[in-house]
């Protein structure tokens, strides 16, 4: 009946949680009112997308304190912080439209804020669906993964529907519509514990092979004591929870420190287990306590005397096993390969998604330029939905099929980067060669495609690969590549539309040239999608050999 309880409490959570994400994308649904915003300020092209970086600076750049900040203080404060910061950074927006004017430098400002607080609450989140589904970790982060993708679309139809070509009432809907969403699941976002099974340890025995043993100091054992609860502890913060069974604490003590012969898979296993960082329960008290409901991606030491490690199939495989993090994750090679994958698929992918609004204007002046503002409006909000759609599938089906290629096929799930390199050059190559805007949307489908691939299965990666235990920090640090790559390929874009500008009497920008309006920039992203597969397959390759030798190892030191 427990378990029921707490499986139903999870599902609820994992709801809340993919609920919140559908209020964090909304970055990616800029395309959808700049162009409108810009030609009413009378920005450059330049400038709408310098806003538009800032937005998606305050979504990357401030991963690792964020990551920090979620890993100390738990999900919930970070959820409530989103949903202030996500309102109070869109309503300026709204002001700025209605008064016709505004100062580029502070609307990047609160365009960071926006992407601040959709970071915050978004990381909060995802680590709530890995904390509560350690089995299952790809699908679980697979679900507030593609809610954050199909953020978009939902906002943009809700735009399209209520307040057709009406830019002002889009923004409110922006700033009231994130918050409320980020706050009905911040009323049910929770981690749950796991309660993995204990036994008893032989009073004449040096232990089984299903526990392990770990010598603790005397000293560590009184600070222990006084802290075995920790009554104001918000459910997945970090903290020194170890636990140990009073039957068999004295007798695990003796059998820890007493002298003797063991054998050398002994100590394989004892060697083994000093990476094995996790809270749990103890088993003489309430699952629903306090202390329980405290669970930590941050790794800790033990801190009671012969604390007994109980070996369960939600601790023991790579991902519980290592813990690389701060200065050892800068000189990881596998974190610089993973680091540049990041950075120039991201990259690619945000230049075509806060630029389609431009694209699909550029095509139809040039095929008719009889339409009206109205439809003009309408067909960036499709092309936004279409996108957002495309993220929304690619992150979902890279999450569920990484699962199926680790536990099925026995791949890497790194292969489901190569996939998106691959749909991410092809959609280069449509955007190359498509000049009638009733064909765009292959060039918006395949790149949020490809973004929801790139994004869907990369927090599995840096866990699997990095440890579970850090996965905020290292997720944050990750994150910090699309910083640099995102505002080069967006300025880039910027400075090729200017380019082609034509400012009429009266102050209007438009550029009549169609494609070429914007071709150059998409064949710099072309080559940069050859090299993201170039470096992509030898990841793979890295971590294949380096997995080879770690099993060898393995098998010599038994």
């Amino acid at each position: 009946m427990l378990d029921q309880q707490l499986h139903r409490a999870r599902m609820v959570s994992s709801v809340a949680a993919t609920v919140i994400s559908l209020a964090c994308g909304t970055n990616y649904v800029y395309s959808a009112w700049a162009p409108q915003f810009a030609d009413k300020l009378n920005l450059t092209t330049t400038e709408s997308n310098l806003i538009g970086a800032a937005g998606n600076l305050g979504m990357y750049s401030m991963g690792v304190p964020i990551g920090l900040f979620v890993d100390n203080r738990g999900p919930r404060p970070a959820v409530a912080a989103g949903a202030l910061l996500l309102g109070l950074g869109y309503y300026p927006f709204r002001a700025s439209y209605e008064n016709a004017a505004g100062s580029v430098p502070l609307l990047c400002f609160f365009s960071y804020l926006t992407g601040l607080g959709g970071c915050m609450a978004f990381q909060a989140a995802v680590k709530t669906s890995a904390l509560n589904w350690p089995h299952h970790r790809g699908t679980a982060t697979a679900f507030p993964l593609a809610a954050f993708g199909l953020s978009a679309f939902f906002f943009s139809q809700v735009g399209s529907l209520f307040f057709p070509g009406d830019t002002s009432a889009f923004l409110t809907v922006l700033a009231a519509g994130t918050f409320a969403l980020i706050f009905t699941g911040f009323c049910f976002l929770k981690v749950y514990p796991h309660t993995p099974a204990y036994h008893a340890v032989p009073n004449g025995g040096s232990g089984s092979d299903t526990q392990r043993l770990r010598r603790t100091s005397s000293s560590e054992d009184g600070k222990a004591r006084g802290a075995r609860r920790f009554p104001d502890v918000e459910p997945g913060m970090s903290t020194p929870t170890t636990y140990t069974t009073p039957a068999t604490s004295t007798q695990a003590q003796t059998d820890a420190e007493a002298p003797g012969p063991s054998s050398p898979s002994a100590n394989a296993q004892l060697r083994d287990q000093t990476d094995v960082e996790s809270a749990r329960p103890p088993s003489d008290e309430a699952p629903d306590s306090d202390v329980d409901e405290t669970s930590s991606l941050m790794s800790k030491s033990s801190s009671l005397p012969g604390d007994v490690l109980v070996q369960s199939s939600v601790d023991m495989d790579r991902s519980h096993r290592v813990d690389i993090r701060g200065w050892r994750l800068l000189s990881n090679v596998d974190f610089w390969q993973l680091f540049t994958i990041m950075g120039i698929l991201a990259g690619i992918g945000l230049m075509t998604i806060n630029n389609i609004g431009h694209n699909v204007n550029a095509l139809w002046r040039r095929f008719d330029d009889s339409v009206p503002e109205s439809f003009l409006v309408q067909r960036q909000q499709m092309h936004v939905s279409i996108l957002s759609i495309g993220s929304f599938g690619g992150r979902l089906l890279s999450g569920v099929g990484s699962d199926f290629l680790v536990k099925v096929v026995g791949a890497s799930r790194a292969w489901c980067l190569v996939a998106a390199s691959l749909v991410f050059c092809i959609a280069q190559l449509f955007a190359l060669n498509v000049s009638n805007p009733h064909y765009l949307g292959f060039v918006s489908g395949l790149s949020g495609l490809g973004y929801g691939f790139l994004f869907g299965v990369f927090p599995s990666i840096v866990a699997e690969t990095f440890g579970i235990h850090g996965l905020s920090q290292n997720w944050g640090f990750m994150t910090l590549s699309p910083v640099i790559s995102g505002n080069i390929f967006n300025l880039f874009y910027g400075a090729v539309f200017d380019s082609h500008i034509i400012v009429s009497p009266d102050g209007d920008r438009s550029c009549y040239d169609g494609i070429d309006c914007y071709r150059n920039a998409y064949f710099v992203t072309l080559g940069a999608c050859g090299l993201g597969l170039i470096v992509t397959l030898s990841t793979i390759r890295h971590q294949y050999v380096a997995r080879l030798r770690e099993a060898g190892k393995g098998a010599a030191e038994d």
